[in-house]
């Protein structure tokens, strides 16, 4: 998996870029809801494999889960904004999985449970897996994997929230 940092800051740019009224509340419920897939690991102190379709990148990683939640989030919090809530919810929660599919480690992602049980990975496999667990998180595995995330996760984030700033700010001189 790629760390919590990773995916918080592609829920942030996410929601900077789709939400123009930069909703607090949105910005949170993105970054917890890109967060919230690894919640899975808990089913390995109930005994679920890995590979079990609740084991760890399972149902939490899918599509489907994304699709639920965001919808579930969106008709409790979106008030009047319920289509924009959604989206970014959506995008937010489904980019863990993709970041997890670019992992060098770990037993690919089930994108499509329950509908199918395969686990897959992208081609390109470049972001560095994070260990599971805090300790392990403090050693020589994780400042490779916070390098491995500035350079795919932050450095692409960064652009783009810059390159939408330029835009927005020529956009409103125009006017």
């Amino acid at each position: 998996m790629a760390s919590i940092f990773g995916h918080g800051l592609v829920a942030y740019t996410t929601a900077k870029i789709l939400d123009s009224k930069s909703n607090k509340l949105l910005m949170i419920l993105a970054i917890g809801s890109a967060i919230l897939p690894d919640l899975d690991i808990l089913a390995f102190k109930f005994g679920v494999d890995y590979l079990h379709p609740l084991g760890h990148r399972g149902f939490t990683h899918s599509i489907l889960f994304a699709l639920i939640w965001s919808v579930l989030l969106s008709v409790f919090f979106g008030k009047t904004r319920k289509l924009i809530f959604a989206i970014v919810l959506f995008l937010s929660t489904i980019s863990h999985a993709l970041l997890d599919a670019m992992t060098t480690g770990g037993e690919g992602v089930g994108f499509f449970i329950p509908f199918e049980n395969s686990r897959y990975f992208f081609p390109f496999r470049i972001i560095k897996v994070s260990p599971i667990g805090i300790e392990k998180f403090f050693s020589e595995w994780g400042l490779q994997v916070i390098m491995s995330e500035i350079k795919y996760i932050g450095i692409p984030c960064i652009i783009i929230l810059l390159t939408f700033y330029m835009f927005r700010k020529r956009k409103n001189s125009i006017l």
